[in-house]
């Protein structure tokens, strides 16, 4: 499974690094990492025929999580990401939107990676 982490915060690869590497390392997982929102589009076109997971961070400085939402939905063909949205911020107004704009699933920071695991791997 090929998954695209969005996140402003530099240090997220080394988390995501550290608390999959057994997965890593089995071949099961293999990621991709985009500071930005911007950073992310240019990936996803140079990656544009691979089916991926995408795990953006909604709050981000330039484009927010939502805008690149709402660009990869209106504009990505097949196969079609699926993208799971964090935030710091569980509010219902927040979760909503994203959900109505095409998020195919909603997580909270700080992080649970346990059910992180189980999200990605039951699909």
């Amino acid at each position: 499974m090929k998954v695209l982490v969005v996140d402003d915060e530099e240090d997220i690869q080394d988390l995501f690094l550290q608390k999959f590497r057994k997965e890593i390392r089995n071949g099961e997982v293999e990621f991709s990492f985009a500071t930005s929102g911007e950073k992310a589009l240019v990936y996803l076109h140079q990656h544009e025929s691979e089916a991926i997971l995408i795990l953006s961070d909604i709050n981000m400085p330039g484009m927010s999580g939502i805008e690149l939402l709402r660009e990869i939905v209106e504009k990505n063909t097949k196969p079609k990401p699926i993208v799971m949205m964090i935030t710091a911020y569980g509010d219902d107004e927040t979760r909503n939107k994203a959900l109505s704009l095409g998020a195919d699933d909603f997580l909270n920071k700080p992080l649970d990676f346990g059910d992180l695991k189980e999200r990605l791997f039951k699909r």
